[in-house]
């Protein structure tokens, strides 16, 4: 494999970048760069594997291949037959092209997005006679085109699927929260990896599990079959069984923790034990029926609360919620004194209604939500 230094962009959730920019940090990443959206690193094809294999907030890991003007679609043509794409597809492959475009002549992403891939189509019809055909849901290669000023930058994803479907998810339960954002609540929160930890809104079980894997140092893509980047002809299939077997002895899987998480619904306890089964963290975590108000925090563990908050779809709920979310927040006074909590909520007056003071408050985004990682000491 070419060690040839390339230049990479790992993507987040908007508000996460300081969290990743930490991860990418400690993974020892070169030449790094917090930037709007994400890390920018420089380096070989190895360090983002490193990046897919490791980084836990990180959504996607792109490569960029060039950057030229494009103000014109016969510019947008020639830049994008310029990359030799035999490196990352067949001529029979299948691939998808998605576009962005802001402040640019070039502004119907759907014709860019046809431009580039009639480009690459060519490209391949000219050489071999075949042609990739394109596959919005499997497809081998994902080409990322951005356009900002008439400037063109083409990509590449390394990544594939994105980076939160771990592949332990078995059940999916109301809204669940994307495990890249469950991480880095936990990482935001400095829990110690040590202390006890209670989601007392655990639903299917998502932060409990991501804070387990943190703790016993399991990597975030472990279970994943493969990546988009081990179909490419230039990597190497002994550097990936090299990796995952490095990351398998950095496990810590006899670690002892303290992990409890509480839900009022039979059935999301059901799916949730199905989450902790395929995790392989159900002898680590203690999940229990009940209401987060009258779980049974006990006093003096000095322990971390993480939870995602429900906040309501329907004004009955809020009204609802408001009350439980006071009787709540009471018990947490009453009955948790030293204890630090990060919740993450998308409602501001249901987390005003809980009575905290929050020390730090960081805005994310989860999915089209506005969200805050509310961190408080009780």
């Amino acid at each position: 494999m070419s060690a040839t230094r390339e230049i990479f962009f790992a993507t987040c959730a908007p508000g996460l970048e300081p969290l990743l920019m930490a991860e990418a940090r400690a993974l020892k990443l070169p030449k790094l760069e917090q930037q709007t959206g994400g890390v920018y690193f420089e380096g070989s094809l190895a360090d983002a594997a490193r990046a897919n294999l490791w980084l836990r907030t990180a959504v996607r890991v792109l490569m960029r291949l060039t950057r030229f003007q494009a103000a014109a679609a016969d510019e947008l043509y020639r830049g994008a037959q310029a990359i030799d794409w035999s490196r990352f597809l067949e001529p029979e492959g299948r691939l998808v092209v998605a576009a962005h475009s802001n402040e640019s002549v070039l502004d119907h992403t759907l014709f860019v997005e046809q431009r580039v891939k009639d480009a690459i189509c060519d490209q391949f019809r000219e050489a071999t006679g075949k042609r990739p055909s394109v596959d919005k849901d499997a497809p081998d290669l994902g080409v990322h085109v951005h356009l900002f000023r008439d400037r063109c930058s083409l990509l590449v994803d390394t990544s594939g699927e994105s980076l939160h479907k771990r592949g332990w998810r078995r059940y999916q339960g109301r809204a669940p929260l994307a495990e890249t954002l469950a991480a880095a609540l936990v990482l935001d929160s400095g829990w110690d990896q040590r202390s006890p930890l209670v989601d007392p809104f655990c639903g299917s079980a998502t932060i409990l599990v991501e804070a387990a894997w943190l703790a016993l140092g399991i990597a975030p893509g472990s279970l994943r079959e493969r990546f988009a980047f081990e179909r490419w002809k230039e990597w190497e299939p002994a550097l990936s069984t090299r990796l995952r077997a490095e990351a398998r002895k950095s496990e810590q899987r006899t670690r002892k923790l303290v992990l409890r998480g509480c839900d009022s619904d039979a059935d999301t306890l059901e799916g949730a034990r199905t989450n902790l089964e395929a995790a392989g963290v159900a002898d680590k975590i203690v999940l229990e029926r009940g209401r987060a108000e009258s779980f049974e925090y006990k006093p003096g563990w000095n322990a971390w609360l993480g939870t995602n908050l429900p906040y309501g779809e329907r004004i009955g709920d809020e009204r609802e919620l408001e009350q439980t979310f006071g009787r709540f927040g009471a018990r947490l006074r009453e009955r948790c004194g030293g204890w630090r909590a990060t919740l993450l909520s998308g409602n501001p007056k249901l987390t005003q209604a809980l009575g905290l003071k929050a020390q730090r408050v960081r805005a994310v985004q989860n999915g089209a939500i506005p969200c805050e990682l509310v961190h408080c000491e009780l």
